[in-house]
């Protein structure tokens, strides 16, 4: 499988045609050459459509809530033609989302050649989606299937958590995709650990998509440090610091990994450790503690 992840810098897109063609260009550049199977964007790249209703509607940071949320739908129908026409997967930008609850949740679409699979939901919001933006946990975790893999997705906060992880770990997770938006390098790393992390336990590939660059009309997503990046548990098959890929610091682009499914198979069966088998009985040794 052919994987391309973003470092994804938002603009304050003045009309849909402008919007639009960014995101052509985006999904063009990625499937151009032999092309991506898998495209990843990044948590909260969705704030960019607040800017359709305005300056002072991308500035207040209320606001800018709901229009996003409002844009949402008919941004999805945008991603879901690109993957039809350009026969990959891709996992939308994130952002707020209206699912008819007292407050929005931080809803990512995935989107395959043939149709829509489905969306996954933010599970734990951190301190400033808590207060003030007081956007809402939003429905469980599941599992998709792309390309013969299973595929679980972990947006940014989530990834930090090692029991979200081991719930897509045990549903057999190949990959973990894990959008990001976070506003200092502290922040980046703590989910760049947490992918790492993720990919060492379940002796799978974490794929980390953050925003980049400085969004000064905005104060929800004002500031946006990271890199992308393809992770590895660093055993038989894989490259030793577990880094599969990495683009630079805060530099927008795609980063490139070829992943064989065959190595995910052969690192759970004949690696020098198995994380992933002996995940009940580290629990088990945990549940012991006196």
């Amino acid at each position: 499988m052919r994987i391309a992840t973003a470092a994804y810098p938002m603009d304050p897109v003045e009309s849909w045609d402008a919007w639009t063609r960014k995101v052509e260009g985006w999904v063009a550049e990625a499937c151009d050459g032999p092309g991506a199977d898998l495209l990843v964007f990044p948590e909260y790249g969705a704030m960019e459509l607040a800017h359709l209703d305005g300056a002072a509607a991308a500035g207040d940071l209320e606001t800018s809530l709901h229009a996003a949320a409002r844009h949402g739908p008919r941004a999805q129908e945008v991603w879901a033609e690109l993957a039809g026409a350009h026969r990959c997967h891709i996992l939308a930008p994130s952002g707020p989302w209206d699912a008819r609850r007292d407050r929005p949740v931080n809803r990512a679409w995935l989107h395959g050649p043939d149709g829509t699979l489905g969306y996954q939901d933010k599970q734990v919001m951190t301190r400033f989606e808590r207060d003030p933006w007081d956007v809402i946990p939003g429905d469980p975790l599941r599992m998709f299937e792309v390309g013969g893999l299973k595929v679980g997705v972990l947006i940014c906060y989530d990834v930090e958590f090692p029991a979200l992880g081991q719930a897509l770990i045990t549903g057999g997770a190949d990959l973990i995709l894990a959008p990001s938006c976070t506003d200092t390098v502290a922040g980046f790393h703590r989910v760049r650990i947490g992918a790492m992390a993720r990919a060492l336990e379940g002796q799978c590939v974490a794929v980390h998509a953050p925003t980049v660059g400085a969004c000064d009309w905005s104060p929800a997503v004002d500031e946006n440090r990271g890199r992308a990046g393809v992770y590895a548990p660093p055993d038989l098959g894989f490259p030793e610091t577990g880094i599969v890929a990495e683009g630079m610091p805060d530099i927008p682009g795609w980063v490139r990994a070829e992943i064989d499914p065959a190595a995910i198979a052969r690192v759970r069966r004949e690696g020098s450790v198995l994380n992933r088998a002996h995940v009940a009985e580290s629990v088990a040794a945990a549940a012991r503690m006196e």
